[in-house]
């Protein structure tokens, strides 16, 4: 349904509204929700916004230049809309929200009020209280190239150009054995050797933290198939015996690892020969020969 943003104005001239607001809530996950502080559920965009999540929304601040629109959105949890456990595995954790002001009798009349995302959640007893950020937050990030020895690209992003779906470089398995809340043992048919993961990533496949994405601090094989698995964060939902993951390769950001592990050195986005502060701060030799050789 087009959005009719001239009919809505028209509609709030009247002086007579029947006007509700509206959210779309998308996840990092791709799951989409709507809600609406309305009686009644609504529909437009191929979605729809149900009335019974309890959600609303606190006055919407907004300014001009690039000051930073903010606002709260206030519900109870359920179990049908958002879920205590959900919130807590941080499945909402910088969703994609968008919120309207939509006239209820006819829905083409609407208007976007804010577009952001996600903030901080806080759980108050049975409700929620999540902060909404406009999009000019981005903004207030510092951008640009840093010059370092280290390689500044994320492995298997644009600029590192690397395919992780490669033979070798991913592993499918099935959790066996729960260690602690951050360590586990998987079955597995990887053969590769210590710390091949270690600093990559593994994400759940099945189960109650199916989504779920952790970075890897330390991996090792035990034999017969069997790879012990441990994360930098414990994950925040629970992972039980028979689950399916995923784990893919690490890099330490090193020259030698991005030539040796992945042939990637022609993406490699680190300066490794570039003088330490040690080098620039060096006072000059008292030596006789000053041939620019070895101070040693």
């Amino acid at each position: 349904m087009t959005m009719n943003v001239d009919g809505f104005h028209q509609h709030m001239k009247t002086g007579l509204t029947t006007v509700s607001h509206a959210w779309a809530v998308v996840r990092k996950d791709g799951v989409a929700q709507g809600f609406t502080d309305h009686d009644r559920d609504l529909r437009f965009d191929d979605m729809l916004f149900r009335a019974d999540s309890g959600l609303s929304a606190a006055a919407l601040q907004q300014g001009t230049g690039l000051s930073v629109d903010n606002s709260e959105a206030v519900g109870a949890l359920s179990a049908t809309a958002i879920t205590e456990a959900d919130i807590a595995a941080g499945r909402y954790d910088g969703a994609e929200v968008v919120a309207w002001l939509v006239n209820w009798a006819d829905t083409s009349e609407r208007k976007i009020l804010f577009r952001g995302h996600i903030g901080e959640i806080i759980r108050e007893g049975a409700a929620f209280r999540a902060e909404l950020r406009g999009l000019t937050e981005f903004l207030n990030r510092p951008v640009g190239r840093v010059f370092q020895a280290p390689c500044s690209a994320v492995l298997g992003d644009a600029s590192c150009g690397f395919d992780l779906s490669g033979d070798g470089f991913f592993a499918d398995g099935v959790v066996m054995e729960i260690e602690s809340a951050d360590r586990f043992v998987i079955q597995s048919v990887s053969a590769q050797p210590p710390q091949w993961f270690q600093r990559g990533a593994c994400a759940v496949l099945s189960g109650a933290a199916e989504g779920l994405t952790r970075a890897i601090k330390r991996d090792e094989p035990l034999g017969d198939g069997l790879r012990r698995v441990q994360l930098w964060e414990e994950l925040r939902a629970p992972l039980t015996a028979g689950d399916s993951v995923r784990v893919t390769a690490g890099c330490d950001k090193r020259f030698e690892t991005c030539r040796l592990k992945f042939a990637n050195t022609l993406n490699f986005q680190g300066f490794p020969d570039i003088p330490s502060d040690d080098w620039v701060a060096v006072s000059p030799s008292s030596t006789a020969v000053r041939d620019g050789g070895s101070r040693r």
